[in-house]
């Protein structure tokens, strides 16, 4: 007690040097986005999804994302966070921080310290590969789960990260991705496509049975919508108007999104759906959020309209005319919706729409062509290392299980237990 009285006492006469640089608002800011960014994973977007799959299938959906938010914490701590934000090169952050061992009580990231920025980014790693567990649901091995998140996190999340955040490639093009619509949005609908055309259709296909639980999937859906607001607004990396800004027009974009797919079903089915309505919420979160720190209100409503539309389209092309089982629609949904956010901050953000404007010397031409040069690399190169990754998935244990345990389902199948028990 002694001991430590004096170390207090000690602490106060020395000058503020270390920790200097710390804002305690912006510190306070952030882990509070910190935990509702993970709020997003567990248990957000696992009831989203959950909700989403037969009933025999629930408590594998809840166990990948899990298990993907175990593991891809963990391959953050040891070589993800250095990856990404490791010097490096122009496509490459540099292994000198494996292990997070240049992390220190003192180390200062802006006005927070690095351990939390570090922590805040790896709530963003944990997302990314579980959003796209949306595309192979009711279908793969748990193994194969786990070996594919594993691998894409080192080989095509952090990457792109560096690329993007990092100090990369495209942050010296001058890139605008406030948010993830590139990093997050893009890198994962481009994964589940390549999922949903390696792994195959579910033997039902198209003729699938209805999401089993609407009620989870609304409640999965508006833990989503919440947590938004630390996904766009933490992103700011300080507690003030920028963050403020961002949650304003990531909250105007979702509800005006999912109004316009309400409308569309409403019109189109004569009545309009939950389901429905709550993934349109989601469309119009995804399309907003590379572009939530650089635009006004005006481009927020412009985003929730061109979100709720096009992705609503998307899903009708991907899983009708197409036939492609991405069995949660997230190509159609955060893929279409990062893509097309990710593009129209060129024109959004500029004085016409209330915008922040955009980086010195750039025109909404030139920028627009930035955006698309980076958003044309991350998909070939996702596309790529996907499949590849998915092809050493295939060797270690296969990808699908086999059809005896698809139709007793994957609940019990991969993990001896049931969602629900008949009293």
């Amino acid at each position: 007690m002694v001991r430590s009285l004096f170390a207090i006492i000690a602490m106060a006469l020395l000058p503020s040097t270390a920790f200097a640089a710390i804002d305690t608002g912006d510190s306070a800011w952030i882990l509070t986005a910190t935990a509702l960014v993970l709020f997003m994973t567990l248990p957000g977007l696992a009831l989203f999804y959950a909700g989403l799959v037969q009933s025999k299938n629930i408590v594998s959906v809840l166990m990948h994302h899990f298990a993907v938010a175990c593991l891809c914490s963990v391959l953050w701590v040891v070589a993800g966070y250095s990856i990404a934000f490791s010097e490096g090169g122009a496509w490459f952050g540099d292994l000198s921080n494996l292990f997070m061992s240049a992390i220190t009580t003192e180390s200062v990231s802006g006005t927070i310290p690095e351990s939390l920025f570090a922590a805040f980014q790896m709530t963003f790693a944990v997302i990314t590969p579980a959003l796209v567990i949306g595309a192979y649901v009711e279908r793969i091995k748990f193994s194969a789960v786990l070996i594919f998140s594993g691998l894409w996190l080192l080989v095509v999340y952090a990457p792109v990260t560096h690329w993007v955040w990092g100090g990369g490639i495209m942050a010296s093009w001058g890139v605008m991705d406030f948010a993830g619509g590139i990093v997050v949005h893009a890198t994962a609908g481009t994964a589940a496509i390549v999922a949903a055309l390696v792994i195959g259709k579910r033997a039902s296909f198209p003729a699938t049975q209805p999401p089993h639980a609407p009620a989870l999937t609304m409640m999965g859906a508006s833990m989503l919508w919440v947590g938004w607001f630390g996904f766009n607004g933490g992103s700011a990396l300080a507690a003030g108007q920028g963050a403020a800004m961002a949650l304003l027009v990531t909250h105007i974009s979702a509800a005006v999104a999912s109004l316009v797919w309400m409308f569309i079903e409403w019109r189109k089915f004569g009545r309009p759906s939950l389901v429905g309505m709550v993934t349109g919420m989601v469309a119009g979160l995804a399309t907003v959020t590379p572009a939530s720190g650089f635009i006004g209100v005006p481009g927020g409503i412009i985003l929730g309209l061109a979100g709720g539309y096009i992705c609503y389209v998307g899903v009708d092309l991907i899983r009708g005319r197409l036939q492609i089982d991405d069995s949660l629609d997230v190509f159609a949904v955060h893929g279409v919706g990062g893509i097309l956010g990710s593009l129209l901050v060129a024109f959004l953000a500029t004085d016409t729409f209330s915008g922040l404007g955009l980086p010195e010397g750039a025109t909404s031409a030139s920028q627009f062509m930035v955006q698309f040069y980076s958003v044309a690399i991350t998909v070939i190169w996702t596309a790529i290392a996907s499949y590849l990754i998915f092809k050493i998935a295939a060797v270690f244990g296969g990808l699908r299980v086999d059809g005896d345990a698809e139709v007793e389902g994957l609940d019990l199948s991969q993990h001896g237990e049931r969602g629900y028990h008949n009293s």
